[in-house]
């Protein structure tokens, strides 16, 4: 376990953000620790997307929010976003498919809780 955070810190520290270009659903891994996203921004194409959330260390139970940037209150989130069960320590669970036009997104968790961390879907 200790191997994949490095990993995955090497990866974010290398790259700085993630591109992604859609042709059909893909999956974006984000992983959890205590109080942050490993991922912390996000370049996409417009398409369909799964999110597969992980915790890692975070000692309860954790989930996702994705939502139009400046609108985060709860009648604003995507919810075929939400993952489909809360995410314990050394697991992980995935969305619905959400699909994504143009535009500026935020996605945090308000369960372990995280700043809001931006996708920018091009």
């Amino acid at each position: 376990m200790k191997n994949l955070l490095i990993a995955t810190l090497f990866f974010v520290f290398a790259l700085g953000s993630a591109t992604v270009n859609a042709q059909s659903a893909k999956t974006i891994q984000l992983e959890q620790t205590e109080g942050a996203f490993t991922i912390q921004s996000l370049t996409l194409a417009e398409g369909d997307y799964v999110f597969e959330i992980s915790n890692n260390g975070v000692d309860h139970e954790v989930g996702f929010v994705l939502a139009p940037k400046g609108q985060t209150d709860p009648e604003h989130h995507i919810k075929n976003a939400y993952v489909q069960a809360p995410v314990k320590d050394g697991s992980s669970a995935k969305s619905q498919t959400v699909s994504l036009a143009k535009g500026e997104y935020v996605y945090f968790c308000p369960l372990n809780p995280t700043p809001q961390y931006r996708i920018t879907v091009q």
